[in-house]
């Protein structure tokens, strides 16, 4: 079983049985059903923007005004009622945004790896909860379709695959739209669609439908091989010196051991004497005094 049906069966399960709760879902990037009743009312995942994110792209509200109103909602995710008060956004586009990250979490899923689901309790309120939650069978489904669509396209990429270049192209910056401006002035080979939708605080499956065209219209391309990374040397401008082999090791000199010498008319008793001062012995002194015959 694929991993899109191993999700299709417990959401389908989940809707059957009217479950409260959280399906999370294992794998790459993953996420986080939050059902109500049966119905989808939130969907969080790490390939996805969340809509605060798409908020604060608008413009109506900025990174300041929004932390002023978590604190004053004691520390909620989404603060709505403060939006509304504060007239940073109306009711009518909550819902548009909520309705948009939704959408755009479920397709990151469906894009991206299942490996496994698991069933649990509900650990908060869900985050930017929809107004009228949506069945879990045709959330799945228009992901399908997207993804379908998209790998349909003359140069099919995916969210967390293709890392585009601006082209190497002359053409009319005023012809070119908004989006397509900001994906050309982040494109650096490093960023996927996915890393691009969070740079320019848009929808993933949008900038990654983006991304397809544009590398179809050549304002971007895919290099195969990465970029060499350069390499500084020294000032001098020699490179990295190999190490040199130690020299081997000599075998130690022995010492020269020191003989007794002879003084000219020494006698034999002071020979033999001199020989019991470096060590030889009395046995020499007597051989010395009284010789014997052979």
């Amino acid at each position: 079983m694929s991993g899109y049906e191993l999700l299709a069966r417990d959401l389908a399960a989940c809707g059957r049985e009217g479950f409260t709760g959280e399906l999370r879902v294992l794998g790459s990037p993953g996420g986080t059903f939050h059902l109500h009743g049966g119905l989808v009312v939130a969907v969080e995942s790490p390939g996805a923007p969340a809509p605060e994110a798409l908020l604060l792209r608008s413009g109506r509200i900025g990174g300041e005004e929004w932390a002023g109103l978590v604190r004053e909602s004691g520390g909620a995710r989404w603060p709505a009622a403060g939006l509304i008060a504060h007239g940073y956004a109306g009711a009518a586009q909550l819902r548009v945004v909520c309705a948009m990250a939704l959408q755009d979490a479920v397709f990151a899923v469906v894009a991206g790896s299942v490996e496994g689901c698991e069933r649990g309790p509900a650990t908060g309120p869900p985050p930017a909860p929809v107004a009228v939650g949506e069945p879990p069978t045709r959330l799945l489904q228009v992901a399908s379709r997207k993804l379908g669509a998209l790998l349909e396209q003359p140069y099919p990429v995916r969210p967390d695959r293709e890392r585009p270049v601006p082209a190497s192209l002359s053409y009319a910056a005023g012809r070119l739209g908004a989006l397509q401006r900001e994906l050309l002035a982040h494109a650096d080979g490093r960023c996927t669609a996915r890393d691009l939708a969070f740079r320019t605080g848009r929808g993933v499956y949008t900038v990654t439908v983006e991304v397809a065209r544009m590398l179809g219209e050549g304002l971007l391309e895919c290099v195969d091989a990465p970029r060499p990374i350069p390499v500084r040397l020294p000032p001098d401008g020699h490179g990295i010196r190999p190490r040199e082999p130690a020299p081997p090791r000599q075998p130690p000199v022995p010492e020269a051991t020191t003989l007794p010498r002879r003084r000219p008319g020494a006698s034999g008793i002071n020979e033999a004497l001199t020989t019991e001062r470096n060590g030889t012995g009395w046995k020499e002194f007597f051989r010395l005094r009284n010789p014997t015959a052979k």
